[in-house]
């Protein structure tokens, strides 16, 4: 008996020190594996089938990247200003713009710390939501009196909304957000204690301090963000804010789907 309790003992001290490590392993890459930086040298040339102004704005010591899609009208009605994922760079995301920029707006998009030809690097909260907060306010002087639509995708929803909670955007759009990251982590890895996340990016908190009209849109078959995310962010509306579920679409290319773009008028003007 003393024999078989010491391997039992033997057997959990083992697994132990494995869960263990693999708390430490994610606690110390989780910025990494969060965010897949996909850099672009320096001297990169943007190549796109529309007109464009690439933007350099000063970040502390490093350097934020972005491009402002400009619309064919005379004169934009105003600026969408976009968060994408935590994949790709302006480069790949500009294909987003042209049903945007369609509706007579500019459209503009950053490139987070070490995205792009954006230096540095993500490695926490706080640097990414200051980051956000200074490509907003360099983008916004440009705009004055014209309506400022921010728009989020994915990782970009949780500072999307943080910046439409601390500023005053004509509207806010999200595409597959979270409830909060913290949420989406417990859910895609429950064996993972909660307080080994540095990000928590608190979705639901922001919205409800969000005074301008909040739109949602999420597809009901998306594979990497619960679409019961969404749900639960609408217990957090306004009067005014809207849920729009897509049957059917998956987390990629909710600004292709037909019922987005069929709305997507009605929403922007």
């Amino acid at each position: 008996m003393n024999k078989l309790l010491k391997t039992l003992a033997w057997l959990a001290g083992i697994a132990i020190s494995i869960y263990i490590a693999v708390c430490f392993y994610f606690y110390f890459e989780q910025d990494k594996m969060i965010f897949h930086e996909a850099k672009l040298p320096q001297n990169y040339k943007f190549s796109y089938a529309y007109p464009f102004e690439e933007y350099a704005i000063k970040n502390g010591e490093d350097t934020l990247s972005g491009v402002l899609f400009k619309t064919d009208t005379t004169a934009a009605k105003g600026l969408i200003f976009f968060l994408h994922g935590n994949a790709g760079n302006a480069a790949d995301w500009g294909d987003i713009t042209p049903e945007h920029t369609a509706e007579g707006y500019d459209m503009f998009v950053l490139d987070y710390p070490g995205f792009g030809k954006s230096t540095g690097h993500i490695n926490s909260e706080a640097e990414l939501l200051t980051a956000v907060q200074t490509a907003y306010d360099t983008l916004k002087i440009k705009y004055q009196g014209k309506r400022i639509i921010i728009m989020g995708f994915s990782i970009g929803t949780g500072p999307s909304a943080w910046l439409a909670a601390h500023n005053k955007p004509n509207k806010l759009i999200l595409l597959a957000p979270y409830y909060s990251f913290t949420d989406l982590a417990k859910h895609l890895y429950p064996y993972l204690p909660a307080f080994i996340s540095k990000y928590q990016l608190n979705t639901y908190s922001y919205i409800k301090r969000v005074k301008a009209p909040v739109i949602i849109f999420h597809g009901n078959a998306d594979e990497t963000i619960y679409y019961q995310s969404s749900f639960k962010l609408k217990k957090h509306f306004k009067k005014a804010d809207q849920l729009i579920i897509l049957n059917g679409q998956k987390h990629n290319g909710i600004d292709k789907n037909p019922e987005y773009i069929k709305r997507l008028p009605a929403l922007l003007n």
